[in-house]
């Protein structure tokens, strides 16, 4: 397979750990950390397949969202969740060098040195969701978040639907669903950093009973998914 050093990925809630300087906030909390609240379950073996498939560069990080959402701009409200709203201004400051802007900061490094190495760059966060939210199911399998007014994201989408599309007609495909690609996020982040219509920056969204289901079922979305981008790749 050719190598296309367009691509980038990225994976932000790739993991449900605590460090050990916090776990006092988390004690009792294991089912909650456990579940989608705690980290998106799946998207860290997605990621992982989607670099190693495709020979792309992946940043994950493992740390729960409930310490510090690493998906959420700094004034966001839910920058801290209700188990570390309480820290001090000091200790949110701490969590913030050791944990957020690490992460952040290796993102943009490795966007910026795809930008100069191709002259563009496919960003694409990797995430999942989860089927029920509040009461209501969502009805989708895949979702592909993206800005509808930036030219080379919507093109990026449309290639990568159409081809999973053909690869499995099987699945609901959805643009800017279960969430708005240009809601609050790294991808928004990084689009106002870089100011150049040549950075796209798309959000994979996938069903979490996939990942839950397991066995050849999830191995052959991964493969799936991976293939289908690999085809949009060589079309845009």
């Amino acid at each position: 397979m050719k190598i296309d050093r367009r691509l980038v990925l990225s994976c932000e809630h790739g993991g449900c750990q605590v460090p050990a300087a916090y776990r006092q906030f988390f004690r009792g909390q294991d089912r909650l950390l456990n579940s989608h609240r705690g980290h998106d379950p799946g998207s860290l073996d997605l990621a992982e397949f989607l670099a190693a498939h495709l020979s792309a560069p992946l940043m994950a990080a493992t740390v729960t969202r409930l310490l510090v959402e690493l998906n959420r701009s700094l004034r966001h409200p839910r920058l801290f969740s209700s188990l570390t709203k309480s820290l001090d201004a000091a200790a949110r400051q701490t969590v913030l060098q050791q944990h957020y802007e690490p992460h952040r900061a290796l993102v943009e490094k490795s966007v910026r040195a795809a930008l100069v190495r191709s002259g563009a760059v496919l960003h694409l966060g990797v995430h999942t969701f989860t089927p029920v939210l509040h009461g209501m199911v969502r009805r989708a399998d895949i979702g592909l978040l993206y800005d509808p007014a930036r030219a080379l994201e919507q093109k990026w989408a449309s290639a990568w639907r159409t081809a999973i599309r053909q690869r499995r007609p099987d699945l609901i495909v959805r643009r800017n669903y279960p969430y708005r690609g240009i809601s609050d996020g790294l991808t928004t982040y990084l689009r106002r950093q870089l100011a150049t219509e040549n950075y796209a920056g798309l959000e994979l969204e996938v069903n979490q009973r996939w990942f839950r289901r397991g066995g050849e079922a999830w191995k052959q979305l991964k493969i799936d998914l991976a293939e289908a981008l690999n085809e949009a790749m060589t079309n845009v």
